[in-house]
């Protein structure tokens, strides 16, 4: 009896260490930044991850919270594509998407408008939905793209305006803020916010390292330039500005079975037969190389779907370090955990970030030198 009881306990001990140890997380720099919030039925998370990245700037820089409108950039991004669209005779992308450097491109050329004054809402909703707006413009482009009149309409971009006049707003030229009058440039100027400031960093081989090149992804429409740097170096680069009081925008692949907003985690597991139960307990994960992020690049394996905004790490408690990344899909704990952030995991990272904006000051030494900022 006594010995069936040692092997019963041996075999709940052997049990025990092979089984899922659920995650326990503690923060380890939580940086400032204003709430979630959801980006509603659009697909317009760059606008949104990009604004709450510029609200953490004008925290750092000024203290002061402020609520940007994310759609104001959206209503000056859109010409801009349809232009693109319809002078490159639809061979272009025209969709939703964007990049980070899409929302600093608006806010150089027609500043910056805070969500009170303008929201992009139709009368009466307090929901986001482009699915109609969408549907119209891409109809708009597309038929003068075709020019079936054999001559294209000098109107047409006034056409493409008032469409989103309707449904997101007039654009505004001024407004008052906490009492004082503004137009979008002197609101810009109050936030300290310097477009020229910021930069973005990509790690791929097929592009000399140290120099700019444009990433040629779908969403890249407005053909930014990133600059080049090795994978070692750009998780170096978010650790960096992280230290140092800077959070940092961020590019990835959220495609993938093992990131979960559910869960509120992404990992990498070494063993895939793990991707679904690593989403609530620590496994083991895959050591992520420049050579096999490449290659998951150039398969198509890892593409650009999502833009987020990392604002602090936190550890495991084993020790273990995950990024802490705000996202912009709302609070619902029905869908999300972790108050809408999903923590993603070092290999997770280095394996599916697309590419980071920071501000320039926060850039290691070793790397600002080696691009020459």
């Amino acid at each position: 009896m006594r010995k069936l009881l040692l092997s019963l306990g041996f075999m709940l001990a052997i049990g025990a260490i092979n089984a899922q140890e659920a995650y326990k997380f503690t923060d380890v720099i939580d940086l400032e930044t204003t709430p979630v919030i959801s980006q509603g039925a659009t697909g317009t998370c760059w606008s949104f991850s990009t604004s709450s990245f510029l609200e953490s700037e004008i925290i750092r820089l000024t203290g002061n919270k402020i609520d940007l409108s994310e759609m104001y950039t959206v209503r000056n991004t859109y010409p801009k594509k349809a232009e693109n669209f319809v002078m490159r005779q639809g061979k272009a992308q025209f969709s939703e998407g964007g990049l980070a450097h899409d929302v600093i491109n608006s806010v150089k050329n027609y500043g910056l408008v805070p969500q009170e004054a303008y929201n992009g809402l139709l009368e009466n909703s307090t929901f986001h939905n482009h699915a109609e707006l969408v549907a119209v413009l891409e109809a708009m482009v597309k038929t003068y793209a075709e020019n079936p009149a054999g001559e294209l309409s000098k109107n047409w971009s006034k056409a493409v305006n008032a469409v989103l006049d309707v449904y997101l707003g007039a654009n505004k030229t001024s407004f008052t803020y906490q009492g004082k009058e503004y137009t979008p440039a002197s609101f810009l100027k109050m936030t300290k916010i310097v477009p020229e400031d910021y930069v973005t960093i990509t790690s791929f081989t097929h592009a000399p390292f140290y120099s700019s090149f444009i990433l040629n992804i779908p969403d890249n429409w407005s053909n930014g330039s990133m600059y080049n740097v090795t994978l070692d170096e750009m998780i170096h680069t978010i650790d960096n500005a992280l230290e140092n009081g800077f959070t940092v925008e961020l590019d990835c692949d959220v495609s993938e079975r093992t990131f979960s907003s559910k869960h509120g985690v992404a990992v990498v597991p070494a063993d895939y037969e793990n991707n679904k139960k690593a989403l609530e307990g620590i496994y083991p994960e895959l050591k992520i190389t420049q050579t096999y992020r490449q290659n998951e690049f150039e398969n198509f394996t890892t593409t650009d779907d999502h833009l987020m905004h990392i604002t602090g790490t936190v550890k495991d408690q084993n020790g273990t370090k995950y990024y802490k990344v705000k996202n912009s899909w709302g609070t619902d704990p029905n869908r999300t955990t972790h108050n809408g952030y999903v923590y993603f995991s070092e290999a997770y990272m280095r394996l599916k970030a697309i590419s980071v904006m920071v501000h320039k000051d926060a850039l290691p030494n070793n790397v600002s030198k080696k691009i020459n900022l």
